[in-house]
């Protein structure tokens, strides 16, 4: 039976149908107030809390599915979410939240289709011969590296990510941003991890590594270097960048920031939960491969 024929039976059959009729009903009926998901008090209070954190919708909604599998009023979409934040007549959260949003921007945009300084370093290892299980993300411990420049590059913060936890080791830089400052910090930085968690180590070519030879001697980790000009390469680091900047934004000086407040930055990212990772957070992948490997 066609859509056509089972239109007309159900309003009367071919004697009885009146178009208009049909049309008006149709229109009261799609004019009806449905409530929204976001009506729930426990589920706007949740959501709040994780918009708090700096999570994003879409992280939001893929937890809620994964700490809520057989609940469904405890679950929204991440598009519902959205317009709660940006459409008028939608306001079940707080309109200022979109500040937590990664754009900080009060409206949406419409999209449209379409690192440090560098010089060559003595004896790079390029990516090429980075082990293929680093490539594959088969095997935890491979490390990508880059640094994060405030106002004027004078000021600087390091983030170390994992591969394949996507977990986050900040280095703080209070001293300089030279090749020694941050060979310690990377040091500092990775005597934390278990030695199955540290195999190496990828950076763009900025000059902030140029003493890595050294640092490879003294803590038997290799160091792999990008081709210029090929951020994708380091594809995990650069999505870290951007979600950093939600704590230190551009044009910041980077220096105020202190070892325990760059713990807490680095603490509220690896409790974030990740698209890729399933929606589960880095610090439950990275202690599911410790577990594993213990």
């Amino acid at each position: 039976m066609s859509t056509v024929s089972r239109e007309v039976n159900a309003n009367g059959g071919r004697v009885e149908y009146r178009a208009y009729a049909v049309h008006t009903r149709a229109s009261r009926q799609a004019r009806r107030p449905k409530e929204p998901k976001l009506a729930n008090p426990r589920l706007v209070c949740l959501v709040t809390a994780w918009l708090i954190e700096m999570w994003s919708p879409d992280e939001i909604a893929g937890r809620l599915r994964r700490e809520f599998p057989d609940d469904p009023m405890m679950q929204v979409s991440h598009e519902t979410i959205y317009q709660s934040l940006f459409v008028q007549g939608r306001g079940e959260l707080r309109r200022e939240l979109h500040r937590c949003l990664r754009s900080g921007r009060a409206q949406r945009r419409v999209r449209h289709g379409g690192g440090g300084t560098s010089g060559q370093i003595p004896g790079m290892v390029m990516i090429s011969e980075r082990p293929a299980e680093a490539d594959d993300r088969a095997v935890p411990g491979h490390w990508e590296g880059d640094l994060n420049l405030g106002t004027g590059n004078r000021s600087a913060v390091g983030a170390l990510v994992e591969r394949s936890t996507r977990f986050v080791l900040l280095l703080h830089l209070a001293n300089g941003k030279t090749a020694l400052d941050v060979n310690t910090a990377m040091s500092t930085a990775i005597a934390t991890l278990p030695d199955a968690l540290m195999r190496s180590i990828t950076w763009d070519q900025g000059k902030e590594l140029a003493a890595h030879a050294k640092f490879s001697v003294a803590t038997g980790v290799p160091v792999y270097f990008c081709d210029p000009h090929s951020p994708w390469q380091r594809g995990t680091d650069e999505n870290t960048n951007g979600l950093l900047r939600q704590y230190m934004p551009k044009s910041t000086n980077l220096a105020v920031h202190s070892v325990e407040e760059l713990a807490r930055i680095a603490d509220s990212l690896n409790n974030r939960p990740r698209k890729t990772l399933g929606y589960m957070t880095p610090s439950e992948k990275l202690a599911e491969l410790v577990a594993l490997t213990a």
